[in-house]
């Protein structure tokens, strides 16, 4: 099996915590791959409850705990605590976007640092990279800190970008400057393409953003269709999956709720890879 298979197969599917989520999910299989954002105006506790809601269904869950959300360390062994309850073995650790801490953790890693100081099980604990670098921190500071990061962590997701040479060749330089950690590529899933477009500039993507606008062929997709699907994407960063050195552990969509879509077209991608009689009749997981 490919990696580029394996990646599509077993592709992470990011979700909101908002009223209705859990019923879209019970379309899902048994052993899919859940990450639960931690909303900036809904709180951490809405990704917990949710986390919760959630443990008697048989999916690899992995919350984000947005570090500016988290009060103090006894919070954080509160939260690992839960997790350790209900079974969690993975997290995943952003700086999160509140302007102003609500605690002791201004950041990613300062958490980190409590977390692993407190101990816990977990398999794997996530940290976020920027591609395209990010609208508040200049881009050595995102290198130190992810270089110290790396000590703290087992795996990075990168941030939602819509320009595969971009992903490339950032992850390139990463590789240069001694970051090993595996990397899942974050990819914009499939969904309107102008709240796509929305959304990118809201969450700080906006080269990438202003990439696609300034493209004609894309320009003339977006007007001839108004749903957008990462083929593309996928397709210019396929080569790069198969090279052992860059790293690349998997996919992470970032699919804004949209799940039966993303179901859909991850089985129609999944249907044009060439694959053995025996993974084309396994379970497909996302």
């Amino acid at each position: 099996m490919s990696n580029l298979h394996s990646c599509l197969q077993e592709l992470y599917l990011e979700i909101f915590p908002v009223d209705g989520i859990d019923q879209q999910l019970l379309q899902l299989p048994d052993g899919a791959y859940l990450g639960v954002t931690c909303s900036p105006n809904q709180g951490l506790q809405v990704t917990l409850d949710l986390v919760s809601a959630l443990k008697e269904r048989d999916f690899h869950l992995v919350p984000h705990v947005a570090a500016r959300q988290v009060r103090d360390r006894a919070h954080l062994t509160d939260i690992i605590q839960q997790f350790d309850d209900e079974g969690v073995e993975s997290m995943f650790v952003p700086g999160g976007d509140i302007a102003n801490p609500i605690g002791d953790y201004p950041d990613a890693l300062s958490l980190l640092r409590d977390l692993a100081e407190i101990g816990h099980d977990f398999r794997h604990v996530g940290v976020a990279a920027y591609p395209e670098g990010h609208p508040d921190i200049d881009d050595r500071v995102l290198l130190e800190t992810l270089k110290e990061k790396q000590g703290l962590a087992t795996y990075m997701v990168t941030q939602m970008c819509f320009d595969a040479g971009a992903v490339l060749g950032w992850l390139a330089e990463v590789r240069s400057r001694g970051i090993t950690l595996p990397v899942s590529l974050g990819l914009p899933g499939v969904m309107d393409r102008m709240k796509l477009l929305r959304t990118s500039l809201r969450i700080g993507v906006g080269q990438s953003a202003r990439f696609l606008r300034k493209q004609g062929g894309l320009a003339g997709a977006m007007l001839r269709s108004s749903h957008y699907q990462p083929d593309e994407l996928v397709d210019g960063l396929s080569s790069a999956i198969e090279d052992p050195d860059m790293g690349i552990d998997g996919f992470y969509l970032f699919s804004f709720n949209q799940v039966a879509a993303t179901v859909a077209w991850q089985q129609e991608r999944l249907r044009k890879l060439p694959v053995s009689a025996e993974a084309a009749l396994s379970l497909i997981h996302i």
